[in-house]
């Protein structure tokens, strides 16, 4: 026995119940626990059968990802598992809240598995560039054949209890969501029925699987190709669930054990897991007290219903919040409200939500063309033109009109947060809350604090960050906040990489290879390059210098040729979605090369890449020291989320401790020399920390 682990008997039922807060990990202490209860159970010639349960909010949430890469205590979840399969009493497991992970791998040795209808299973490891060891590939496949295996592991996601029980892995649905002692009551009900109906154990282990042609693995690996290039953990899940259908259980057993040995050690997982966790560090803001208070947030309101005004009030619809949508014509608000009706149904034939989800959610969205029909919300989120004039006439109407203790939101994605909020009388309830596109898909949310804005704004907006379902990451104010100004030291080096000779379609593979979903002049030509026009036009207005000086990409602009909307911009598009290299273009980079006085050369694809990425790295090694971001982990958090670098990379700062920053450091010292000594001026910081040896997350 063990603290967290207790055995009773309720008549001719053995009852073992975890109980190990907040999520009922399988740590060491209740694995032993498991294995000890399983022993006395057996050894308790009353019980006819027993019943595996949790205390709390949830049946065993995982493993403890605290042990992992660490030397193992015994017992191994495997053999306490394979204790329970190979009982020789029926056990039953009860679910309620969640089994995943290791926690689902538990149920799967039990002989039977109940749930309550709100419960949710599923194998998560994927996501951490894991898989399942402790049985999971064997034994899944066995209950539900090879495609609904692949697809809980492979694609990382929760299942319900009805769909758990449509495909076998549930015994039983409970007609209510019972906890505590109501469950226990209806488990021993369930494992008196199977007493009485003489059913006895029901290994999966047992299970004797029909062949399954080589061809659904490999056609399977081919229709996850795009969506998980570089990602180790698929194509490993996959080795190890096709090995369930050809070698014996113990067999398969051990390759998945070789197989996640890999992963663990593998540079993908490692990132992975530090992504996982840093999700979770930078939900907590360094100095901000947790009993900071909260103002509550029980409505809101969005200015603008343009395609991010409409996507960012459908956060608050999602989460059943009640949003004034508020704009200054009625075609405007019709337009955005058809588009957010659109983008439900879409939602609806996927199956994700129902048709009554959808006209309950836009029940929630209130158009509006009056400010005073916002004077009684709690939050309200300015999402128009990205020009400051424009912005601080918004928010001199909404001081005026909106209730004390209101939250006052910018959606601005690089202009001064402390300006906007000196447009008011209340800069302490001024905050920038930067969404990205499409507002309803995107996690990530840039909170930027300004100089005045209080502590319980910052903590009430990083809250509601969490349930509107975004990773929120607080940073401070300067030009681009994080993300933006370390983008525009990309595009500023690209920019120039084709002038000195390198091809757009080169300098986009590069980082496409590397694992951006797309580079950098497909995703201008992708985002709209008119839209980048407008921003640097408004920038020179405001005295405000560009780098580079983007002559060539303002030319093509000015040609008519803005993107795929056109058909036409620093590629060609004849299907209007697949790029093709201009002769035309290329001639007209090469004669602004000629202007400029750049003598044009071959460039390597490695050379691409390091100034591509060191610039990236050097400026959050400034925006670290300037404390725009508190930590290492805000500015992974950021770009993983908000700008598609590779989770499996694990964000740019985590990638310079991996490649080594004295390495980083002489490449800047290399170009400087080659390239533009001022601008390749390495940070004070980087310069420190390579000089020590050290790096982001060990200084």
């Amino acid at each position: 026995m063990s603290d967290t682990v207790s055995y009773t008997r309720k008549g001719v039922i053995g009852i073992i119940k975890v109980n190990n807060p907040p999520v009922n990990a399988l740590c060491h202490s209740v694995r032993s626990g498991i294995k000890n209860c399983i022993e006395a159970g057996l050894n308790d010639t009353a019980a006819k059968a027993l019943v595996l349960m949790c205390e709390g909010r949830t049946f065993i949430a995982g493993a403890d990802i605290r042990e992992l890469g660490k030397p193992g205590h015994s017992p191994e979840l495997r053999l306490v598992i394979d204790e329970v399969e190979t009982a020789s009493k029926p056990v039953i497991a009860a679910i309620h809240g969640t089994a995943l992970g290791g926690g689902l791998e538990v149920a799967l040795g039990c002989h039977y598995r109940i749930a309550v209808p709100t419960a949710r299973v599923g194998l998560p490891e994927v996501n951490l560039g894991l898989m399942p060891r402790m049985g999971g590939t064997q034994r899944l496949p066995r209950l539900v054949g090879a495609e609904a295996a692949l697809d809980l592991m492979v694609k990382g996601n929760q299942m319900t209890a009805k769909q758990a029980l449509e495909l076998g892995i549930i015994d039983e649905v409970i007609s209510d969501n019972l906890v505590g002692d109501a469950l226990e009551a209806a488990a021993i009900r369930y494992a008196e029925s199977k007493i009485l109906e003489g059913a006895g154990r029901r290994a999966i282990r047992h299970i004797q699987l029909d062949s399954v042609s080589t061809e659904v693995f490999d056609n399977y690996r081919k229709s996850i190709a795009r969506k998980q290039r570089g990602f180790l953990a698929p194509g490993h899940i996959i080795k190890a669930v096709q090995a369930a259908f050809e070698l014996p259980f113990e067999e398969g057993m051990v390759l998945e054990q070789q197989l996640f040995d890999e992963l663990l050690a593998s540079s993908e997982s490692s990132a992975q897991r530090h992504i996982f966790f840093a999700e979770r560090e930078v939900a907590k803001i360094p100095g901000l007290a947790k009993s900071t208070t909260k103002r509550p947030v029980k409505t809101a309101a969005v200015i603008g219903a343009g395609t991010m005004g409409g996507g960012i009030a459908m956060n608050f619809a999602n989460v059943g919040i009640p949003v004034k949508l508020l704009e200054t014509k009625q075609e405007f608000i019709e337009k955005g409200l058809a588009i957010i009706r659109s983008n439900y149904e879409n939602t609806a034939k996927k199956g994700r939500i129902t048709l009554a989800d959808v006209e309950q959610r836009m029940a929630l969205i209130e158009p509006s063309l009056n400010f005073e029909d916002i004077t009684d919300v709690d939050i309200v989120i300015e999402a128009v033109f990205e020009h400051m004039d424009v912005k601080k006439e918004v928010f001199r109407k909404l001081d005026q009109h909106c209730k004390p203790g209101a939250i006052l939101a910018t959606n601005t994605s690089t202009l001064d947060i402390d300006e906007i909020a000196s447009a008011t009388q209340r800069p302490a309830d001024v905050i920038g809350m930067h969404f990205f596109s499409p507002a309803n898909v995107m996690r990530l949310l840039e909170n930027v604090r300004g100089k005045k804005t209080a502590d319980d704004v910052m903590a009430t907006v990083m809250s509601l960050s969490k349930r509107i379902g975004k990773v929120g990451v607080m940073v401070g104010v300067c030009d681009g906040f994080v993300g933006n100004r370390m983008l525009h030291k990309r595009t500023r080096e690209s920019a120039f990489l084709a002038l000195e000779g390198a091809s757009p379609a080169q300098i986009d593979k590069v980082l496409y290879d590397f694992g951006f979903p797309m580079g950098p002049f497909a995703m201008a030509d992708l985002a709209g390059l008119d839209v980048g026009y407008k921003v640097r036009q408004a920038r020179k207005a405001a005295g405000k210098t560009e780098e580079p000086d983007l002559t060539w990409i303002d030319k093509i602009v000015e040609m008519g040729r803005y993107g795929q909307k056109t058909k036409a911009g620093i590629y060609t598009y004849k299907d209007g979605r697949t790029a093709i290299s201009d002769s035309a273009i290329e001639a007209l980079i090469s004669q602004c090369a000629k202007d400029a006085g750049i003598e044009q050369r071959n460039i390597s694809d490695q050379e691409i890449l390091e100034r591509c990425l060191y610039p990236m790295i050097n400026e959050g090694a400034k925006i670290l020291e300037e404390g725009i971001a508190s930590r290492a982990v805000d500015i992974d958090t950021i770009w993983v989320n908000g700008y598609g670098f590779p989770a499996y990379k694990g964000g740019p700062m985590f990638l310079a401790d991996q490649i080594g920053l004295k390495k980083i450091y002489d490449s800047y010292l290399k170009y400087a020399g080659q390239c533009d000594e001022q601008y390749w001026k390495p940070a004070p910081l980087l310069e420190k920390l390579a000089r020590e040896g050290r790096g982001f997350y060990s200084r």
